[in-house]
C-alpha cells in the first residue's frame, strides 16, 4: 500500500490558508502559530515538488498545480471527516440529536407537523432546527453540521432527491403605487422601487451577481421582516406562495400583473450529509417528511414517486 507522504494536519494547513485568504488567518482559525502554518505548506511543496503559490505584486496567489492541489487536499479533509462521523454514528447506535437545515421556502407548518409527528415516536431524540437561505442550507451540509437537509441546491458529492416544488409570487400591499398604476406591469416599471430580499445564511456568501431587477433594496435576515415591510407597503418582492396564504386571503398582499416573470418555481430537494452516518431516527425523519409531502401538496407541487 502507498504510504502518503503528506499528511492531514498539512493539507488542513493549505487549505486553510487559502480559505482564510493568508497565513496568518489560517494560523488563527486553527490556533496554531503562523511558522507552524508556513512549514507545513512548504513540506507540502518539498515532498510533492509542486510550487503552491507564487507572488503576484505582493499578493501570493496559487498556480495551477497549487489549484490542483487546494481542491484535492479540500476533497481529502471532507472525505476524513465524513470518515470520522460514520464512526462515531456507529458507535453511538440511535441518535440521541437530529440535526437538519431547512431552507425558509420550505412550509413551516409542514416542518413542523412532521417534527410533531416524530417527536411522538421518538420524544427522546433532541432537534437542532437550522431555517436556513440559499448557500447558508449548502454551507450546512458541506460542513457536517446538519444530518438533513432540504435545500434548493444539492452540493457535488451529496445525496439528495427532488421532494416538491415550490411557486414564487410576484407581490406588493394592495397601497403599494405599482396596484395603482392600473395596467400590465414590467419590468421597466419595478426599477422604480424597493425590492426586498432575505439574506443568504452562509458565513461566505458569493458576490452580488446583480439578479434584483432594481437597484432600491432592502435585504432582511427572516422571512417575517420581509413579508411585514412587504405588508406595510415598503417594497415589493416574490415570495413563496404557502408563506403568504393569509396575507393573500386577508388582501394585505396582492399579486403583480407583470407581463412576464410574475411567478417561477424551484425545486427543493431533500439531502443527507453521507448516507453511511445516517441513522435510524434520520431515516425515519426523512420517511415522515416524504409522507407528508405526498398526502398534503396537490397539482404541480408533488414530486411523484
Amino acid at each position: 500500500m502507498h504510504r502518503s507522504r503528506v499528511t492531514l494536519d498539512q493539507w488542513q494547513a493549505l487549505v486553510a490558508v487559502v480559505d482564510a485568504g493568508g497565513y496568518a488567518q489560517a494560523a488563527e482559525e486553527l490556533h496554531r502559530t503562523q511558522s507552524t502554518i508556513s512549514y507545513a505548506v512548504h513540506k507540502i511543496e518539498e515532498q510533492l515538488g509542486v510550487d503552491v503559490f507564487e507572488l503576484e505584486g505582493r499578493r501570493a496567489a496559487l498556480t495551477e498545480g497549487g489549484r490542483v492541489l487546494y481542491r484535492r487536499g479540500k476533497a481529502l479533509l471532507r472525505e476524513s471527516e465524513r470518515v470520522e462521523r460514520a464512526a462515531a454514528a456507529l458507535a453511538e447506535g440511535q441518535e440521541a440529536e437530529l440535526r437538519l437545515a431547512v431552507e425558509i421556502v420550505f412550509p413551516t407548518w409542514l416542518l413542523l407537523q412532521c417534527l410533531q409527528r416524530f417527536a411522538e415516536e421518538r420524544p427522546e431524540t433532541r432537534i437542532e432546527l437550522y431555517e436556513s437561505v440559499l448557500g447558508g442550507t449548502e454551507e450546512l451540509l458541506g460542513q457536517g453540521q446538519v444530518q438533513l437537509a432540504i435545500c434548493s441546491r444539492v452540493p457535488p458529492g451529496y445525496v439528495g432527491d427532488p421532494l416538491m416544488h415550490v411557486r414564487f409570487m410576484a407581490v406588493a400591499a394592495p397601497s403599494h403605487p405599482l396596484h395603482r398604476l392600473g395596467r400590465t406591469l414590467t419590468h421597466q416599471d419595478l426599477r422604480e422601487y424597493r425590492h426586498l430580499f432575505v439574506r443568504d445564511t452562509a458565513t461566505r456568501r458569493e458576490p452580488d451577481k446583480g439578479q434584483g431587477v432594481t437597484e432600491q433594496r432592502w435585504t432582511v435576515s427572516h422571512k417575517a421582516t420581509s413579508i411585514r415591510a412587504a405588508c406595510m407597503g415598503l417594497g415589493f418582492a416574490w415570495f413563496a406562495e404557502d408563506l403568504i396564504r393569509e396575507e393573500l386571503a386577508s388582501d394585505q398582499l396582492r399579486p403583480l400583473p407583470l407581463n412576464e416573470g410574475a411567478e417561477f418555481r424551484a425545486t427543493l430537494y431533500l439531502a443527507t450529509a453521507d448516507p453511511d452516518t445516517v441513522g435510524p431516527g434520520a431515516r425515519r425523519l426523512v420517511e415522515i417528511i416524504r409522507a407528508a409531502v405526498a398526502t398534503t401538496t396537490t397539482g404541480d407541487k408533488r414530486i411523484p414517486p
